[in-house]
């Protein structure tokens, strides 16, 4: 059992959840698992899943008075490191073997 591929992901940053589509080696192309999890567990088992190299407002970003919209409403998209998210994914299952998903054909 090992993760190879991140088909999609999001973390709900309401809610603390982490979706995640992923496949198997042993998946074909046709299978996908999907699984929810608190983010918080990444955490726990000493992964830091957020991408460092994304910087969404450089240095050169300055607030506007004039702006049209209220950024407080902006719900920014969490950029996850995908090759960190398969390494939390493998051995979280690896240890908890009886919480990975069946996989489904899509």
């Amino acid at each position: 059992m090992e993760v190879i591929e991140i088909i999609s992901y999001v973390v709900n940053p309401k809610t603390n959840v982490l979706e995640v589509s992923f496949r198997l080696m042993e998946d074909t192309d046709e299978m996908v698992r999907d699984d929810s999890m608190d983010y918080s567990l990444a955490e726990e088992y000493g992964y830091n899943l957020e991408d460092e190299s994304f910087d969404f407002f450089d240095d050169d970003f300055e607030d506007d008075e004039d702006s049209l919209f209220d950024d407080t409403d902006i719900e920014m998209e969490l950029i996850l490191d995908e090759d960190q998210l398969i390494s939390f994914l493998n051995e979280y299952y690896t240890v908890n073997p009886n919480s990975l998903p069946k996989p489904e054909i899509y």
